[in-house]
């Protein structure tokens, strides 16, 4: 479905998703009546939970499409809908009390919220065996082409505001992305944040 329907640029044809909604449907079926085992990997943990999110999202703008933004939608990160281990948790429950506790704050560039600021929604899947590959990629892609980056400023996606605390557990933020950053980019380089584009990513 990913690959089908959504493109390079992480564009999404919501339109094409919507006439597969029963694939869809089946796919989170069957994630929700997986039960997470604690004898999994962190790789496979983190793969599961990442594919849950994303395709969750999608099937939350299908059921309220057409829409200009999933923020047209009311509380949709709270909303307990989606099916998990025989109870329902919110997109919410997913990232915060989940993914976050997780330790990887590469998380924050692989989960879609649907929208043109966010990280893009990747036009495959994610798997415990290629999740390293596919983090590191997806957060060199994300802070160099969703940021402007120079060596004594930064203007930064929101996403390294509302979750500074994420970034910053081995170090200063400047630090973090200088791992990922083609810019060298001096410690005490001025930090702005830039405005959020809620638009719908299609």
């Amino acid at each position: 479905l990913l690959n089908s329907f959504v493109d390079e640029n992480g564009n999404v044809n919501y339109i094409g998703f919507e006439k597969e909604s029963g694939t869809l449907n089946l796919y989170l079926d069957q994630l929700g009546s997986v039960t997470v085992n604690e004898n999994w990997s962190r790789e496979k943990k983190l793969t599961y939970y990442i594919n849950l999110y994303n395709a969750a999202t999608v099937k939350l703008i299908l059921d309220n499409y057409p829409l200009t933004s999933i923020t047209d939608i009311k509380k949709p990160w709270d909303k307990k809908w989606i099916k998990y281990g025989g109870e329902f948790i919110s997109l919410g429950e997913i990232e915060h009390k989940i993914l976050r506790k997780m330790n990887e704050p590469r998380i924050h560039f692989v989960i879609n919220c649907a929208s043109v600021s966010c990280p893009k929604l990747l036009n495959v899947a994610f798997f415990a065996h290629t999740l390293e590959n596919q983090l590191h990629s997806a957060t060199i892609n994300f802070i160099n082409e969703k940021n402007t980056l120079s060596r004594d400023r930064v203007d930064l996606s929101k996403i390294f505001k509302w979750f500074r605390e994420d970034f910053e557990r081995n170090g200063s933020l400047i630090d973090f992305l200088n791992d990922y950053s083609e810019v060298n980019i001096d410690s005490k380089a001025k930090i702005k944040f830039k405005d959020y584009n809620w638009a719908l990513n299609d």
